[in-house]
């Protein structure tokens, strides 16, 4: 499977935070860190805030944090929230695409499966077994 660069940064993002959870950081920093786009960076960290997954606070002081402690937020949940708007495959979308193999396809099911099989194996892992920090890596 290929994740998007959308969910790449926000588990990048997420490793960050995770590695030092109790300091606030911005998202200037977190786009430095990765050499990532600040406004592509931005989109994300309003996803994860509305996935509950961190917390943003603006203003002096302010900045995100996780939400709740690394060890209780799986990959999983994290993939299946930020790539639920990209369709694997055309079949998949929510209209079922243009495909004219539809009726009689195989493929289907198999690529269904696949993804079911990364998923859970993303669900059991924490964002604490991922957790980096750019001093230690």
């Amino acid at each position: 499977m290929r994740l998007t660069s959308f969910t790449d940064f926000a588990l990048r993002t997420l490793m960050r935070l995770a590695a030092d959870p109790d300091r606030a950081f911005t998202t200037d920093e977190i786009a430095q860190t990765y050499a990532i786009s600040r406004n592509h960076l931005t989109k994300v960290v309003r996803e994860l805030a509305e996935g509950g997954f961190i917390t943003t606070q603006r203003g002096a002081g302010g900045g995100i944090r996780l939400a709740r402690p690394a060890t209780e937020i799986m990959l999983g949940t994290v993939v299946r929230r930020m790539e639920a708007p990209q369709p694997l495959v055309e079949c998949f979308r929510q209209d079922g695409g243009d495909c004219i193999m539809t009726a009689q396809c195989r493929l289907k099911a198999r690529l269904a499966q696949a993804r079911e099989v990364f998923l859970a194996d993303l669900d059991r892992t924490s964002l604490q077994d991922c957790a980096w920090s750019p001093v230690s890596a």
